[in-house]
């Protein structure tokens, strides 16, 4: 599985926050060693004190009678130590044979010294440094740690001095955790900060990725395209690294826009020509066909001697060469009017009828010989109940016939094509016509391509010998049928392997939420004519009489019509009484204003 990229905002903060934790974690380290070097020097310099004392008496007078009788420890208890302090006496093979850790401070540090345990020497011996090693860390069991030294006293023993340094490691373990927190928290904050600061950096950056997706969403490969979409002037300043990209993406999107300009005059100036030329060929073509057909009829008259052979072939030849040509100038034209947005005569089209129609042509045109059957089997898949389309029937009832002279031409005989309709299977959804057929298939290699113009099959779709056709195909056939479902809003695609080939059509299905809205116009409109009239005949007046009868009477039409929406009634008679009113979805009006005899005049479109 692929990891998933960062986001050049991600990789932007951790980068700084990254290089935030180097730089600190640099700083705390170079601060914890000075601060270690410092304090174990400070205590190194008071152990070196304690040893000097050791190592001779303080001043030149005699030594109190507690010192003397304390012996070579007796600088342990003699003052200015810190509490803790031990002083021990080693023997010529490096045991220690007496010890002394003052535990209290004052006169009373010599009496509260207690000796070493046996654990805590054997500590000592293991760790102890030589006379003039300097000082060394001993871990004393129960004790903890100290710094220890050796020193000579002027009777030449060997004295061991150690102070707590428990002090110092606290103090660098205090510093240590201060450090690691403020390091925390001043990462947690600029993971914050670089998060909304290179937020508020990458908009203008943003604002030009919108700019280009929109650009592509915009539907550039076919027709007109106004290409207005542009960077705005703020995050185009060349002075910016933000700005050289949207100006950059500017003048891409004007180079763009004018190569699609050029375009869209290129095939405008095309399909102008295939149109005109399309149109100016008809005439000619027909003339062919009309002198051929009349040079075959005058032939063999008693005016004309009959042709040899050779001439009536050449005759037949031009004859369906020119009915091939007039079947490609009507292709090429109709191309070419749908490709300019021509309109279409739009119609409620019931399909069932056109497929039985197509069908029954296409049977007709695949028979052989006269008396033999069809080359194909044709069959039909239709339901019980109509199903209407807004449509052109006659441009539909050309995609029905292209189909089906796909099916005919490009299999060999023998081939079951089949048509079927259905309707929609949900509200809202699409009517489904299929035209599939049990042949070779399509390869796939032009499947892809098989809807362009101009595309045409291999040997195996092809047309041949035995198929019943002498000439190949234009090409054109599908791609006019992919122009005119498109026309009706729909869509056409293709499934093909070696056996079953299915053309699928997909059309929107003909809403009939203008029928119910119109008949419920008009329910309305009649029950609000019958409240008016109502009224007038409450008023007793021979003009409101006379209005109910015409909007009784424009009612009654209006409901015939089923029009979406007709207005009903309108003031009637001399009194001002109201007539009803009542409308249809054709915008149809009922009733206007009646003449002084009491006479209403109705007029309701149908």
């Amino acid at each position: 599985m692929l990891r998933r990229p960062w986001t050049l905002r991600t990789r932007l903060v951790v980068s700084a926050v990254s290089l935030i934790a180097v730089v600190a974690a640099v700083i705390g380290s170079v601060t914890a060693i000075a601060f270690h070097s410092y304090m174990y020097g400070k205590l190194d310099d008071q152990l070196h004190s304690v040893a000097e004392r050791a190592q001779r008496p303080p001043g030149p007078g005699p030594l109190p009678q507690a010192l003397r009788a304390a012996g070579p420890l007796g600088f342990v208890g003699g003052g200015g130590q810190p509490l803790g302090t031990f002083g021990a006496l080693l023997g010529e093979d490096g045991d220690v044979t007496a010890s002394k850790v003052v535990e209290d401070s004052g006169l009373r540090a010599q009496e509260s010294a207690k000796p070493l345990t046996g654990e805590q020497r054997s500590a000592l011996e293991e760790a102890a440094p030589g006379t003039g090693e300097g000082a060394r860390s001993v871990d004393l069991p129960g004790l903890g740690g100290y710094r220890v030294e050796a020193a000579t006293t002027i009777e030449g023993y060997t004295v061991l001095v150690g102070i707590p340094s428990a002090e110092v490691s606290g103090a660098l373990t205090t510093l240590i955790v201060v450090e690691v927190c403020v390091t925390a928290a001043g990462l947690l904050a600029a993971s914050i900060a670089g998060t909304v600061l290179v937020g508020v950096a990458l908009r203008p950056l943003r604002r030009v990725a919108a700019t280009a997706t929109r650009v592509s969403e915009l539907p550039l490969h076919s027709g007109e395209v106004a290409l207005l979409e542009r960077v705005p002037d703020a995050e185009a300043d060349p002075r910016t690294e933000v700005g050289q990209v949207g100006a950059a993406l500017n003048r891409m999107l004007g180079h763009v826009g004018s190569a699609l300009t050029v375009r869209q005059e290129s095939e405008t100036r095309v399909r102008q020509f295939v149109a005109d030329a399309s149109h100016e060929l008809r005439t000619p073509l027909a003339s062919i066909r009309g002198y051929a057909e009349l040079t075959r009829r005058a032939t063999g008259s008693p005016e004309a001697p009959e042709p040899d052979p050779v001439t009536r072939h050449a005759l037949g030849r031009i004859e369906s060469e020119a009915d091939r040509m007039t079947g490609l100038v009507e292709d090429l034209l109709l191309l070419a009017r749908l490709d300019s947005g021509r309109p279409l005569s739009y119609g409620s089209t019931d399909l069932l009828p056109l497929v039985v129609d197509a069908i029954s042509d296409a049977r007709a045109a695949d028979q052989g010989a006269p008396g033999q059957d069809a080359r194909h089997r044709w069959r039909l898949e239709l339901p019980a109940e109509p199903v209407t389309v807004r449509a052109d029937p006659d441009r539909f009832q050309q995609v029905l016939v292209n189909l089906l002279a796909n099916a005919r031409t490009h299999t060999p005989p023998g081939t079951t094509v089949t048509v079927a309709v259905r309707p929609p299977v949900r509200a809202g959804g699409p009517v489904m016509l299929e035209v599939r057929d049990d042949g070779p298939g399509i390869p796939a290699e032009l499947l892809p391509h098989v809807f362009e113009r101009f595309a045409r099959g291999d040997a195996s779709r092809s047309r041949g010998p035995g198929t019943g056709t002498a000439t190949g195909s234009t090409g054109l056939g599908l791609a006019i049928v992919q122009a005119v479902v498109s026309a009706h809003g729909g869509r056409v695609r293709v499934d093909s392997e070696p056996g079953r080939t299915v053309f699928v059509i997909e059309l929107p299905a003909e809403a009939d939420e203008a029928l119910r809205a119109g008949a419920a116009e008009v329910d309305e409109a009649l029950r609000a004519g019958a409240a008016e009239v109502d009224e007038a005949l409450r008023a007793g007046s021979a003009e409101a009489e006379a209005a109910h009868h015409a909007g009784s009477a424009g009612a009654e039409a209006a409901r015939r019509a089923g029009s979406a929406g007709a207005e009903a009634a309108r003031r009637a008679g001399s009194a001002g009484a109201e007539a009803a009113r009542c409308a249809g979805s054709a915008g149809a009006e009922a009733a206007r204003r009646a003449d002084s005899q009491g006479r209403d005049r109705l007029s309701t479109p149908v």
